[in-house]
C-alpha cells in the first residue's frame, strides 16, 4: 500500500487509546501503559505530507513501544522516500528512506541552540501527523474508554475512524470554497 503513495513524503506517529482494565492478571501487565498511566491499546498511524492516513497498523497492547511495532509489522516504504517521525521510533531506519527525527536531549546534558532550533523546525513538519491523529479521534468512540469486549472490535473502531477522517477531507477538498 505505502509503495503506491505519489508524494514519497510520509510521516509517522504512535497514538494510544484506553480500554477497561483487564480482568486476566497478565494482561492487566501487557496493556499498562506507563506512559499514560492507564490500560491502553496502541496503534502506528503512517499518512502521506499534506494528505490522508495510508496505513493504519494493528491494535497493540498499550505497554508495547512504537519502534517495537515497526520492527514488528515491517513497513516497506518507497526507495528514495522521506519520512518524519518522533523520538519514540529512536533507532527506526527503513532502506532507501531519508528520515527526519528530533535529537533527544543527552542525559545531564542539554541540546544546543542550534539544535534546538532544528528541532523545532522539525515539529512544525511533525505537527501535520498530531493534526490527523484528532482529525482521527473527533469520533468520541475513539477518544473515550473502549468499553466492548468483542473480538477485534477495538481494531474495527479505528479503522472506521481513520476512514471518516479520510472521507471528511476528501469532501473538503471537493466542497466549493
Amino acid at each position: 500500500m505505502l509503495q503506491q503513495c505519489p508524494s514519497l513524503e510520509f510521516i509517522i506517529d504512535g497514538t494510544e487509546r484506553r480500554i477497561n482494565r483487564p480482568k486476566d492478571k497478565e494482561d492487566q501487565k501487557q496493556y499498562y501503559s506507563g506512559k499514560k498511566k492507564a490500560h491502553t491499546v496502541k496503534n502506528n498511524v503512517i499518512s502521506h505530507r499534506r494528505g490522508k492516513v495510508m496505513f493504519l497498523s494493528n491494535t497493540y497492547e498499550g505497554k508495547k513501544h512504537d519502534k517495537a511495532i515497526c520492527d514488528e509489522e515491517d513497513y516497506q516504504f518507497p526507495p528514495k522516500s522521506k519520512l518524519w517521525k518522533d523520538t519514540g521510533f529512536q533507532g527506526y531506519e527503513p532502506k532507501e528512506v531519508t528520515t527526519f527525527q528530533p535529537k533527544k536531549k543527552p542525559r545531564n546534558g542539554e541540546l544546543t541552540e542550534a539544535e534546538k532550533q532544528r528541532n523545532r523546525e522539525l515539529s512544525s513538519e511533525r505537527v501535520e501527523i498530531e493534526h490527523q491523529i484528532g482529525g482521527i479521534k473527533r469520533c468520541k468512540i475513539v477518544v473515550d474508554k473502549f468499553r466492548n469486549r468483542m473480538a477485534h472490535y477495538v481494531d474495527d473502531v479505528m479503522e472506521t475512524a481513520c476512514g471518516l477522517h479520510n472521507f471528511r477531507l476528501s469532501y473538503r477538498q471537493l466542497a466549493p470554497a
